[in-house]
Parts: structure tokens; C-alpha cells; sequence
């Protein structure tokens, strides 16, 4: 699995507010700003409850692993089983025996929350539902979180199955940074499933923000009698993205109005300042008995951080390197930049190795060196 670096800053800010204005209808919520993970805003966040559909956002994270590991392709054909077949809820009503790729289930599931989309995938990737949630729950373990455990894969209400709003937040977070082709999906509107067959079936979006809300294009919706109505939200608007999720809405109107007003909020009152665009050279490195005398540390994503609007600061950068073991090759993780503020780290970013870097034997460097002071050039 990818490892991102999840850097909270949790702080009082000019655009603090408090929990009685916003959201006063959501048993729990929570506005995260994407790249950096700052906090924004937030209601009872570490509240156990439970969170219906949203849940699939962890299987969506598994199933697109697998095919970013090659272990599956959009293009695989898979045959429903009849445990898939029965599950209630949410559905696109796959029969038993029935045929239907990979792209076509993750459009089920993720336009249309599909319960038997999702235990078709689980089954297919791990053999078993029950298999597929041990998965989950390890994915839930591998990003530092402890309020959320799964029992099932599609978010039905059962015993000891819940999170919370700041840890849907994180896993939301994860699925659009290290996944980022969920939004292919998450944006989509409307579509069809078994086109050219008798049986065509229409997909509308769950998620009414895509067709309205401005910058829309995810995440998840939910709603159980345990749950009620539930939704993380994403927008993006210039380089700011927004995470927004609500808990425990009494209806669906509600859900989505109270989203699009911690949205509103958060475009209203803050922005993203690029410090360092993804790729920029940011400082050179001397080494020793490698291929190459110089590496250039580039930055792996863009660099930036929250402001207020109109906002301006001054900033300092701390670059930590790793310790370089030859070879590396390029596209490695070779340390971080940091962003300063007051001496507090407020953002951060992978920097990377410029070129495949290799190991010389004594005698290559001796040369090299050599030539480098006679002719006053980089090898």
C-alpha cells in the first residue's frame, strides 16, 4: 500500500469557528483541507458512529490498489455469486451467474453505492467478504487510525461496525491523493450499465452535489436507520480541494445543504498557496563515489499551504535528507521539505531523486575527480 504522511495542524485561526455555526443538525462532522490535512472546522469528530456507505470508501481504496498493483484490470469479466446477489440496500440488481467487469462494479458502487457491486469485488479480490473486511480493517490500521472497525463491506448496520467523521476524513484524504482515480468515477453524474442487452440499467449519482455544487466531484454518500443520512463531500476549486463530512443527518435535503455550507465556508475564508510546484528542483546535493557528482531534490506533489484571504506570511524551508543507500532510482523518496511558520511545521513534501543514481568502486572515483580538476566539469 502507498504511505502518505498525514500532517495535521491542529491550531486557532482567523478562520476558526466554532461548532454551534455550522453543521447544528449532524451528530458529528468535520472540514479538512486535502493537501495539507489542516482541520478547518469540526463537530464531535471523534465520535464512534455509524457511517452506512461510506464505508465503501475503504473498499474502493482496496480495489484500486489492486489495479494499480496490476493484480486486476478495469477490463476483467466477473461472474456474480449468489451471496452477491441477494445482498439488500443499495443495489444494481445483479442476478446470480451474471457477467460484469471490473470498471462496470466500481461504477456500481460508486455511482450508485451498489451492496452487491461491492461483495461481487470483495469476493473477486479476496475470495470472501469476510477476507475482503480483514483487508479493510487493515487498511484502516495502516493509516494510524483507532475509532474504526468494519464488519461488513458495504456500511448495513451490524454491532461494532462504525467510525468517525475525522476518521472518514483520513480515509477520504487517502482515497483522492493516493487514488486519485476514484474521481473519475466519484464525478460521474449519470451512465448505464448492461448497454445493448434487455436488462440496461441507469446510474444516477447518489452524490446530488456533483450536478450542482460548483467544483463537485465526489466522494460518498450513505444513509441506514442507524446512520441516517451521511455524506463526505469533495469539491476543488484553483488549487484548493476541500473534504467535507457530515454524520448523523436527519435527511438527505439536510445532508447536502449543511455540506455545501462547510464548503462554502471553507472557499469563502480560505486558500491554497503554492510554495513549490510538483517537480521543482528545490536544492542539490553533493555525492560521493556515485555515477552522478550532483543530485537535484525535486519535490515529489505540489508545495503549498493554507492562508486566510488576503493573508500574507513569511516562511522558512528545512529540508531533512534520508540517509542515501546506492542505488536509488529515480522517482525514490530521498527526504522531505518542510514548510515553517513560527518554527511549527505546516507543510510538507516527499522530495525525490532526480536520476538513477549508482555506486562507483574507488578507482571510477578517483578518475572522475580527477577530470573534474582539469577540466573543471560535472561527470
Amino acid at each position: 500500500m502507498k504511505k502518505i504522511l498525514f500532517l495535521i495542524v491542529l491550531f486557532f485561526s482567523p478562520f476558526f469557528v466554532f461548532a454551534d455555526e455550522l453543521i447544528p443538525n449532524a451528530k458529528s462532522g468535520i472540514l479538512m483541507e486535502a493537501n495539507t490535512g489542516k482541520i478547518i472546522f469540526e463537530k464531535n469528530k471523534d465520535d464512534k458512529l455509524s457511517v452506512a456507505s461510506m464505508t465503501k470508501m475503504v473498499a474502493q481504496t482496496i480495489i484500486l490498489e489492486e489495479i494499480e498493483k496490476g493484480n486486476i484490470k478495469w477490463s476483467d469479466v466477473v461472474t456474480v455469486s449468489r451471496n452477491a446477489s441477494s445482498m439488500g440496500g443499495s443495489q444494481i440488481y445483479l442476478e446470480e451467474g451474471e457477467k460484469i467487469t471490473v470498471e462496470d462494479l466500481m461504477k456500481g458502487i460508486s455511482v450508485a453505492s451498489g451492496n452487491d457491486a461491492t461483495v461481487t469485488m470483495a469476493e473477486y479480490i479476496s475470495g470472501s467478504e469476510k477476507k475482503f473486511v480483514e483487508r479493510m480493517n487493515k487498511v484502516v490500521k495502516d493509516l494510524g487510525l483507532k475509532n474504526t472497525h468494519f464488519v461488513n463491506c458495504t456500511g448495513l448496520d451490524e454491532d461494532d461496525h462504525y467510525s468517525t467523521s475525522y476518521d472518514m476524513a483520513i480515509i477520504a484524504r487517502n482515497l483522492i491523493i493516493n487514488h486519485s482515480e476514484i474521481l473519475r468515477f466519484s464525478s460521474i453524474h449519470e451512465d448505464y450499465l448492461r448497454e445493448g442487452t434487455d436488462k440496461k440499467f441507469w446510474l444516477v449519482n447518489t452524490n446530488k452535489l456533483i450536478n450542482f455544487y460548483d467544483g463537485a466531484d465526489g466522494l460518498k454518500t450513505g444513509h441506514t436507520d442507524d446512520a441516517l443520512y451521511c455524506l463526505a463531500g469533495t469539491a476543488k476549486r484553483n488549487n484548493l480541494r476541500l473534504i467535507s463530512i457530515v454524520l448523523g443527518e436527519n435527511d438527505s435535503k439536510t445532508r447536502n445543504k449543511e455540506v455545501m455550507e462547510m464548503l462554502d465556508y471553507g472557499f469563502n475564508n480560505i486558500k491554497m498557496n503554492i510554495l513549490k510546484k510538483k517537480g521543482s528542483i528545490v536544492s542539490k546535493v553533493r555525492l560521493d563515489k556515485a555515477n552522478i557528482k550532483y543530485l537535484d531534490l525535486v519535490t515529489k506533489d505540489d508545495l503549498g499551504v493554507i492562508e486566510g484571504i488576503g493573508e500574507k506570511k513569511n516562511y522558512r524551508y528545512k529540508i531533512v535528507l534520508n540517509k542515501l543507500i546506492y542505488p536509488i532510482n529515480k522517482g525514490n523518496s530521498v527526504g522531505k521539505i518542510n514548510v515553517l511558520y513560527n518554527n511549527n511545521i505546516i507543510s510538507s513534501s516527499d522530495l525525490i531523486c532526480s536520476k538513477n543514481i549508482k555506486k562507483i568502486n574507488y578507482f571510477k572515483f578517483l578518475v572522475n575527480n580527477l577530470i573534474g580538476l582539469i577540466f573543471g566539469n560535472d561527470y
